[in-house]
């Protein structure tokens, strides 16, 4: 019983944390823009470092201290990548992403890091191939994200543990009719 309530503990956890990645879809040659957001909006950005990394752990852009530095941004992303700095006191933190092309697919992650506070955010980008230059009109097929190993993970750990809970209902229940039948089989003192 308390191996299925841990279970069942661990797949909340890791349904939470598969749920928390944000797909995009971009395509090539155009901008996106990849979110990242603190749900404490009481910080204040010049206490805080605002980490943007892409899918090699390559930096995208760095805010210091509510500040750009810009020092360490990979030269792939010179000039293409821009924040919104008057959305910084609602904790907005997202970026724009320019001129997109394939090689940007991929993952990137946003690092919030405060004295009391950290978090991380997943962005998966998915790049289609531009409408214009290939001449052809969009559907509404191609614009979906595909689909990822992510989506049969959730789907197998719902299986789990609701196989699991159902196992543990009927083990209880049958342990207390037991109890039960037993209790009223005895003989009175």
């Amino acid at each position: 019983m308390i191996i299925g309530w841990c279970f069942i503990c661990v797949f909340a956890v890791l349904i939470n944390k598969v749920s928390l990645d944000v797909r995009v879809v971009g395509f090539t040659g155009s901008s996106v823009v990849l979110p990242c957001s603190s749900i404490q909006h009481d910080l204040k950005p010049q206490d805080m470092h605002v980490l943007w990394r892409d899918k090699d752990s390559e930096t995208i852009y760095d805010l210091i201290e509510g500040k750009d530095s810009l020092e360490t941004q990979d030269p792939r992303y010179k000039n293409r990548a821009q924040t919104f700095p008057e959305e910084y006191e609602r904790g907005n933190f997202s970026i724009k992403l320019s001129n997109l092309t394939h090689a940007d697919e991929g993952e990137f992650n946003c690092f919030i890091t405060h004295s009391s506070y950290s978090n991380q955010e997943t962005v998966w980008l998915f790049i289609n191939e531009s409408t214009v230059e290939t001449g052809n009109q969009s559907t509404e097929e191609e614009n979906q994200v595909p689909e990822t190993q992510s989506n049969w993970i959730k789907t197998l750990l719902i299986c789990v543990c609701l196989l699991t809970l159902i196992t543990s209902i009927i083990a209880l229940s049958t342990v207390y009719f037991k109890f039960c039948r037993n209790k009223s089989h005895q003989a009175p003192i």
